[in-house]
């Protein structure tokens, strides 16, 4: 029988010859009061098909295996018949009916519903092999229908009770990661990519840096040399950028998120678990305007600033720039708002966190907080690679460095470490020499003449005035090219970043 739709279909619940009757197929509709019963929405006779072509021919198997699971059968003996058929063939033997019937005459599944004669009967119910795709399609998408209905009662019974733990918002965006993850699995085209597509997108990633005139990939950070050694902030990739308090942190992050948003059109979403979002963009407008950004939150500022500032408000409104400051966010509620961000506008170029030892993880408690980091981290790069947006994430340094002669941070000094190292594409440190040669003035020794104690003077102040606007960026883990160290100029006063010129001169924006 070549066409599935000249076969009458099988009550796999009509009684054996000898045997009782099952329960029926479906629930009927009943109304009663101006109410009806809904049932959820299934198909045996497409079930009875698919499974009647894998006892046929088991090269259909090959089709459909890749997103078809017993789970996805509404009728519960279909799913065991299928992880038979499964078993069989992934162990080299045939799947079919005779073989079958030997398998669960051990167990008596089958005698309920009508024993061997009952897979005679779907081998004999077959569709051709290239239907066999399409029938496993309608069994799955079935599937996601029934856990919809499932979810959208979750839903509405969650809703229906009051629980101060469990707030309204915090049940909107766990429904919203629910549906997204039910969204994600509904995509059957995902596993294997051959070869020949892996290589035009690829090819197509080198054409859009050439197009831009580098020799980067990645998201331009608007820093020459930075860029030039990482390839730009590449997709999928957790880069972790740690320093010592005052260091410069999120004034660096907030430049590259700036650049990335304003040079290169990018959406940025930035969540801000420590500054709220008006300071975050107070010093914006100071790095961009060159105003202080003192002066700019104590109002001391004159009228033709403040237009200025004005004018780069307007100019800024326009940028794709999300700031989310919401404080002690756990990972699963920023991978969904992550998400929503990139339904709602269309895509997303790169996540910022500031910082992650301020996140929240499903491990509590003092004693697990090395564990619960470590768990924030897997999170963020699960987020990187599922989104396929870098994610920068600002990183602490413990205290250790404070202790050592030389102050220049290293791997092992990240706090809470943990799987930091491990999970991490990219670790880069923020070092100020100056911040720490500031306190090294020297003093003038009991016994010591006026002339050494000069000497020395001097020789500090040349130090300073050689250090006093660098600040270096120190790559010590770059899993797409080499390590090394970057130097860049920094103007305290406004906290901007901005590519370093060997004679002290640097360009007047940040970036290049």
């Amino acid at each position: 029988m070549d066409n599935f739709d000249d076969m009458p279909p099988i009550d796999p619940f009509s009684p054996p010859e000898d045997g009782p009757a099952g329960p029926p197929a479906t629930l009927p509709e009943v109304a009663e009061a101006g109410l009806s019963v809904r049932v959820p929405p299934k198909n045996i006779e497409v079930e009875q098909g698919l499974l009647g072509a894998l006892l046929t021919n088991n090269l259909a198997f090959e089709r459909v295996s890749d997103f078809l699971l017993p789970d996805h059968f509404a009728e519960p003996v279909h799913g065991r018949i299928f992880a038979a058929i499964q078993l069989l063939i992934e162990s080299g033997e045939i799947a079919d009916a005779a073989r079958l019937k030997a398998m669960f005459d051990q167990d008596g599944a089958l005698e309920e519903i009508g024993g061997g004669r009952y897979l005679v009967e779907l081998q004999a119910a077959v569709v051709s092999i290239i239907n066999a795709t399409d029938y496993a399609r309608t069994i799955y998408d079935m599937h996601l229908r029934r856990q919809l209905i499932d979810l959208g009662e979750v839903v509405v019974n969650d809703a229906f009770r009051i629980d101060l733990e469990n707030p309204p918002m915090q049940q909107i965006e766990k429904a919203e990661e629910q549906l997204y993850t039910l969204a994600d699995k509904g995509e059957v085209e995902n596993g294997p990519n051959s070869f020949k597509n892996i290589l035009k997108s690829t090819v197509d990633i080198i054409n859009a840096a050439v197009s831009r005139e580098g020799d980067y990939t990645g998201i331009p950070s608007g820093f020459r040399d930075l860029d030039q050694k990482l390839g730009g902030l590449n997709r999928s990739d957790l880069i972790i950028l740690a320093a010592r308090p005052a260091m410069g942190k999120t004034a660096l992050v907030t430049n590259m998120a700036f650049n990335a948003a304003k040079r290169a059109g990018g959406k940025i979403a930035f969540f801000s678990l420590e500054m709220a979002s008006e300071q975050l963009a107070t010093r914006m407008l100071s790095e961009q305007s060159g105003i202080s950004s003192e002066n700019i939150r104590k109002g001391e500022i004159n009228t033709d600033q403040f237009n200025q500032i004005f004018t780069i408000a307007r100019d800024l409104e326009t940028l794709d720039f999300f700031i989310d400051d919401t404080p002690a966010l756990p990972v699963s509620s920023l991978r969904t708002r992550a998400r929503r961000l990139k339904r709602q506008y269309g895509g997303l170029d790169l996540i910022v966190v500031d910082y992650l030892q301020l996140m929240q993880g499903k491990i509590g408690g003092s004693e697990n907080r090395v564990q619960e980091v470590s768990e924030i981290t897997r999170g963020l790069k699960g987020i990187a690679k599922e989104l396929d947006v870098p994610v920068i994430a600002l990183s602490q340094l413990s205290r250790q460095v404070e202790n050592r002669e030389d102050k220049r941070p290293q791997l092992a000094d990240l706090r809470e470490s943990g799987s930091i190292e491990q999970d991490a594409d990219v670790v880069m440190f923020i070092y100020r020499e100056a911040y720490y040669e500031q306190n090294k003035i020297p003093i003038k020794r009991g016994e010591e003449d006026e002339g050494s104690f000069q000497a020395r003077m001097d020789a500090w102040q040349d130090h300073m005035s050689a250090i006093h606007n660098q600040a270096s960026v120190i790559i010590s883990k770059n899993r797409h090219g080499p390590t090394g160290d970057v130097t860049l100029f920094f103007d305290g006063s406004t906290t901007r970043f901005s590519d370093y010129i060997a004679d002290d001169r640097f360009a007047g924006s940040p970036g290049y």
